[in-house]
């Protein structure tokens, strides 16, 4: 996958709060497209474009703190929307500080979290992998866990936690068919609008998803101090037209191509393409 800077988001005045410069991943493409089956044929120029942030929200323990435990601090992955990833997510590894028992820690569902105690600031690496019909290939962020905030003037609070978040775009080029399929309708996702009479396989349900598991944080407990990114919003409705404008595109080739008397297939055999 490869990046592309967005621009830096904003978040809402919070005491201890702090949000890192966006940027947008793209994911890289699977080298062996022509041994897929029908279900996974590409639908190529289309972007799937999946919004997330990831951070971590630590807590001054006060008196209960100690020499080695003096903060209780918890890192995920989220929806930008609070949605759940777990329609794109397969699974999340955690790099933890090698201080830590069993410092790499493995999520197999959303909500993709942990919490640790600790007294002190490390990188912690984060892997994301994606289902079967999605990606081969992780997606490697890193996040600095902060226990302090800037001014260090007064007490440390209790009540109030330090937060730290980055606001990510996670994009996916020409994807399979049956990922778009899945996908078309679910919130935590923007997709493009595919030309008319164009027809999708039936969504198939990925054995590794549990259907039944609401993995949205809409209601997690820290959820009053996730950050609000002011420019998130706007960056979803330039994605969204993004993604119009390339249907637009398609259908107005289609409609050249006829004028210009080029046969055309009732369906293309491998996805649809525009210059």
């Amino acid at each position: 996958m490869s990046a592309r800077k967005v621009g830096e988001a904003q978040p809402q005045p919070e005491d201890g709060g702090s949000a890192q410069v966006s940027q947008s991943v793209r994911a890289s493409k699977s080298s062996d497209d022509s041994d897929k089956k029908s279900t996974d044929r590409k639908l190529k120029d289309v972007d799937i474009c999946v919004p997330i942030v990831y951070g971590t929200i630590a807590f001054y323990l006060g008196r209960k703190a100690s020499e080695s435990q003096s903060h209780k601090w918890t890192v995920y992955v989220r929806g930008a929307t609070n949605e759940d990833l777990g329609v794109v997510v397969k699974r999340v590894v955690f790099q933890l500080h090698p201080s830590f028992n069993n410092p790499m820690r493995v999520i197999e569902s959303p909500p993709f979290e942990l919490t640790e105690c600790g007294w002190g600031e490390f990188e912690i690496a984060i892997s994301l992998f994606f289902h079967n019909d999605i990606c081969e290939k992780q997606l490697d962020l890193y996040h600095h866990l902060k226990l302090y905030t800037e001014d260090e003037s007064g007490p440390q609070s209790t009540k109030k936690p330090v937060v730290m978040e980055s606001y990510n775009e996670i994009v996916f080029p020409d994807p399979s068919e049956a990922f778009f399929a899945r996908v078309q309708n679910h919130p935590a996702v923007i997709v493009p609008r595919l030309p008319a009479g164009f027809n999708l396989p039936n969504p198939v349900i990925n054995d590794n998803m549990n259907e039944n598991k609401c993995g949205d944080t809409k209601d997690h407990p820290l959820s009053q101090w996730f950050l609000n990114f002011s420019e998130a919003d706007e960056l979803l409705k330039l994605a969204a037209a993004r993604q119009e404008v390339q249907a637009h595109i398609v259908n107005m080739r289609r409609k050249l191509n006829l004028m210009e008397g080029v046969p055309q297939l009732s369906k293309p055999p491998s996805g649809f393409e525009y210059a």
